[in-house]
């Protein structure tokens, strides 16, 4: 997309609601469902990654109409496409609170960084790809092979260590992690410069399709059954000063997913006309969102069971500090708006 028609787009997303709210959705977040607020409603800036499939609920909720529904205006802030971005634009009040992947914010969050996380969104956006040539068949066959990722810290890198760690594959000397371009991930296993991918949506789908590879793993099967994979977090004191605000914006992200869960072509149809994908169809669109577990998007309690499970994963590949207690970290950086 140019730059140009992508200003003008997230300008456009700055105005809350749209033609009317869509319908509610089940009774997921009804706990949350607050009154009308008299007078002006309060405002929250949103970061989000715009290219990401699995964040096209939060725009498309936002033109909706589901934000202003619960008495919230949300102005959307485009912080770039990696969980060190999204660090940058809450420390530098760009914005107030954002949605990441749960692996990325752990890290940060055990050094200090004042942001408690609130709600979660989905599961499953990353996935572990084999070529026909790896030979790979299941996760035993990953053993001493070659696999392509974009950083040396990309998140699936990090949730596929996690993976292989469990099947007791040694994450690091039992394999060879290759560190390719963002968009060249895909074109190295291609190549035969690697024999397997590991990338995020909506470009791990693509990559899946237009080569043919064979889902190897994901997060979410397997040993992220039933574990959210992206998760809001709010700015320390901004969540001080506002909270009902908050409370708000997890009531509609909850009420947001339901409603993408029944209605995965609707959202896609939005984010096929306002964002325009490179490479992506709305059929495409379509399928990418309706694969993804809507349901589980954790508060409370349940949130911070999630984050005691992730700062687990990531003690076992030696990503967080070997003397960080998992369950206190979790009550640390999380907060319940239910409460």
């Amino acid at each position: 997309m140019s730059k140009t028609s992508s200003v003008s787009r997230r300008r456009l997303l700055k105005i809350a609601g749209g033609a009317g709210a869509a319908a509610t959705a089940g009774v997921a977040g009804a706990k949350l469902f607050a009154p009308a607020i008299a007078g002006p409603a309060p405002k929250v800036r949103l970061a989000w990654t715009e290219v990401a499939a699995c964040h096209s609920p939060l725009g498309f909720g936002v033109d909706k109409g589901f934000y202003a529904k619960q008495g919230v205006d949300v102005e959307l802030f485009y912080q770039g496409a990696s969980g060190q971005t999204l660090i940058q634009a809450l420390a530098t009040n760009k914005a107030d609170a954002g949605a990441g992947l749960l692996l990325d914010w752990l890290k940060p969050l055990e050094q200090g960084f004042d942001v408690k996380l609130f709600v979660g969104s989905h599961g499953g956006c990353q996935r572990l790809l084999a070529s026909e040539a790896s030979g790979v068949k299941e996760l035993k066959d990953v053993a001493g092979k070659r696999i392509a990722t974009y950083d040396v810290a990309a998140p699936p890198k990090v949730a596929f260590q996690v993976t292989l760690a469990k099947a007791g594959i040694d994450p690091e000397q039992g394999v060879t992690w290759v560190t390719v371009p963002f968009d060249l991930v895909g074109e190295s296993v291609k190549r035969g410069d690697a024999d397997l991918a590991a990338h995020l949506d909506p470009w791990a789908w693509s990559i899946q399709k237009n080569q043919n590879l064979k889902l190897i793993a994901d997060t979410q099967t397997g040993i992220y059954e039933n574990a959210v994979c992206c998760v809001l977090g709010a700015n320390g004191p901004f969540l001080e000063a506002n909270r009902d605000a908050l409370r708000r914006v997890a009531a509609a992200n909850l009420e947001i997913h339901e409603y993408t869960a029944k209605h995965p072509d609707e959202v896609a149809a939005w984010y096929f006309k306002a964002l325009k994908p490179n490479g992506l169809s709305e059929q495409d669109l379509t399928e990418i969102l309706g694969a993804l577990v809507y349901h589980n998007h954790p508060i409370g309690d349940a949130l911070v069971k999630e984050v005691e499970r992730g700062a687990s994963d990531l003690k076992l590949v030696k990503v967080l500090d070997p003397t960080t207690d998992p369950k206190d970290l979790a009550t640390r950086v999380t907060v319940n708006l239910l409460a």
